[in-house]
């Protein structure tokens, strides 16, 4: 495995995936071509990335057809990650740690041309306020200490598309839920679910405090609350009743924002904090930002600075996208699809754990800090295996096909 970089590969077999070795080859191939591959993302690409000495077409059976489980390979990998964690909080003493799990959705959007690939429909984008060609994962995203690392995700179509499929029809706050119930908190960890008005229903908060999560959840301006025992809706007690005395200022990391804190009922919640906010200064004609919290005992500025943690999950797309290209495939099947979403949430968990190493010695390390260091260090691991044949005087025929490269 001379083109393959040691920590890649250490990482993997650490796992303890069951794959044969044909596998475990494909797999590396793949995860050293998505980090390496420098522009559009494919597998012609990363077969030319990882220098992979096999036929296209067995790259693209590893995907469509090949025997692994990637329901196993996630298992595993989430396991480590959770081992990884807890054992880093006890070799730095961390007892009452805090944990944000934030849910969210994104979208890998198309060509309209493009009619073959299965599971494509219109989804709706936030980032473009209109219905994409495209499609819908609902994913999750931890944040602890130093971590900061995409959790799992959840395919989501709509119920036209399960009724073909003969599937039954999950919303996104079902498979939100799905995702919530795989991270396993220890007993003495404070877990804070971050979600944005799309997610905020009972269910969702029910079944957070079922596993003893709070939330932390922005809502919509058209929910009803009860600030004096009259239920009123949220927009219309901010636009008519509410006066700037009844608002504190607040300052969080430099911005100040004007505050009405609420503790109570929120449509069919029975008690929850809610706070109105407005940047700057208060203004009635404009709509406040919304939001709520389960746990009582924070005060505004921790509740504030905890939903900005929520913006992690749009610089984990904003990763996967532009830098390891998790919507750049062009598999027909949605099955290849899937297989392929598993080993890009492979690779970021890979490169979020070496990330949180470096940040113990350089705070500001991105991922892309971490990317472009391994591009490095593989080109530096050639460079130096080439010197020591070298100087062992190998063949030059040899060497080149050790690398798999042509003379």
């Amino acid at each position: 495995m001379v083109t393959f970089h040691s920590s890649i590969v250490k990482f993997v077999f650490a796992l303890n995936l069951l794959l044969s070795k044909p596998q475990h080859r494909h797999l590396l191939a793949f995860l050293h071509g998505i980090i390496l591959c420098e522009g559009r993302v494919n597998i012609s690409q990363i077969r030319r990335s990882s220098n992979h000495d096999r036929d296209l077409s067995c790259m693209t059976r590893f995907l469509q057809e090949s025997p692994w489980n990637p329901q196993y390979v996630t298992k595993q990998r989430l396991s480590y990650l959770m081992e990884t964690i807890r054992q880093t909080r006890a070799k730095w003493g961390d007892t009452r740690p805090i944990t944000f799990l934030i849910l969210d959705d994104t979208q890998c959007k198309k060509e309209r041309s493009t009619v073959k690939m299965e599971g494509l429909d219109f989804h709706y984008s936030h980032s473009e306020g209109k219905s994409v060609w495209s499609h819908s994962l609902v994913t999750a995203h931890v944040v602890t200490d130093d971590l900061s690392v995409a959790w799992d995700f959840r395919s989501y179509f709509r119920k036209e598309d399960c009724k073909e499929r003969n599937v039954p029809f999950k919303s996104k706050n079902d498979l939100a839920i799905e995702l919530l119930e795989t991270y396993s908190s220890s007993p003495d960890e404070h877990v804070y679910v971050l979600i944005d008005s799309w997610y905020t229903s009972k269910k969702l908060i029910d079944a957070c405090t079922k596993k003893g999560f709070h939330v932390i959840g922005a809502f919509r301006s058209n929910r009803m609350i009860a600030p004096f025992g009259m239920k009123i809706k949220t927009s219309t007690f901010a636009s008519t009743i509410l006066r700037p005395t009844d608002l504190c200022p607040v300052t969080v990391d430099g911005q100040t924002y004007k505050v009405y804190a609420y503790e109570g009922p929120l449509s069919n919640m029975e008690n929850v904090r809610v706070f109105l906010s407005w940047e700057d200064k208060f203004d009635p004609k404009k709509l406040p930002f919304c939001l709520l919290c389960t746990d009582t005992s924070l005060d505004v500025v921790t509740v504030l600075r905890h939903y900005a943690v929520r913006w992690q999950i749009e610089v984990g797309y904003r990763y996967f996208k532009e830098l390891l290209g998790f919507d750049q495939y062009q598999h027909l099947s949605h099955k290849g699809i899937e297989r392929f979403w598993t080993i890009q949430f492979l690779a970021y968990t890979f490169l979020a754990l070496e990330q949180a190493k470096g940040k113990r010695h350089s705070p500001s390390l991105t991922l892309g800090d971490v990317v472009r260091r391994i591009r490095k260090d593989c080109m530096g691991q050639l460079i130096l295996y080439a010197y020591e044949q070298g100087w062992a005087q190998k063949p030059l025929v040899e060497v080149l096909k050790n690398l798999r490269l042509s003379s």
